[in-house]
């Protein structure tokens, strides 16, 4: 099973140097498939894209993708991008550029269209309860999606745990995402 680090600045800093620090640490103990540079405060976004991609190239992590901006994910020379539910419409563009797109979704309506659209791959969360995150969805809800969804599914949302890892494991996603696991 894959996994995937996602960032926050909470954890992960604000700075370059914050940020080079706090990765290297998490990958001293752990290297995920994929990482997500998310940010969505970040005044110096770029550079700090710059500083994400150099340290995870670093340590060879597989996929390196950006949030939201494929653009300059395609610029700095970043793997993929990660876009939000609310960016469906960007799917072919960012896919165009010949990057790898995973898309957030939230329900199977939104898997669906992502699916239709052409993500190579999407996360479905919330899994278990996630401060701030709703209702959790809950493994049952992620069997049912899995037996509608062909592309790959990262299972989100409160996976900070290796039980919930071979929790939703046994459940058969491609992999599971997490912000809280990998600190």
């Amino acid at each position: 099973m894959k996994s995937y680090l996602i960032t926050d600045p909470a954890f992960y800093g604000t700075s370059s140097e914050v940020l080079n620090a706090s990765l290297n640490s998490v990958f001293s103990q752990t290297l995920p498939d994929f990482s997500l540079f998310r940010d969505k405060q970040a005044v110096d976004y770029p550079n700090l894209a710059q500083t994400f991609i150099r340290v995870c190239r670093n340590h060879s992590i597989s996929k390196v993708l950006l949030h939201r901006d494929y653009l300059l994910a395609k610029t700095l020379e970043a793997d993929g991008v990660h876009l939000t539910s609310a960016q469906l419409d960007a799917i072919n563009e960012a896919k165009a550029l010949g990057l790898y797109v995973i898309v957030s979704t939230h329900t199977h309506e939104e898997a669906s269209r992502a699916q239709e659209l052409g993500a190579d791959a999407i996360t479905y969360s919330p899994i278990f309860f996630s401060p701030a995150k709703g209702e959790p969805k809950g493994l049952e809800d992620l069997k049912e999606i899995m037996d509608k969804i062909r592309v790959p599914i990262f299972a989100l949302g409160g996976v900070t745990t290796q039980e919930q890892i071979t929790a939703v494991q046994e459940v058969g996603v491609y992999g599971f995402a997490s912000i809280r696991y990998f600190i």
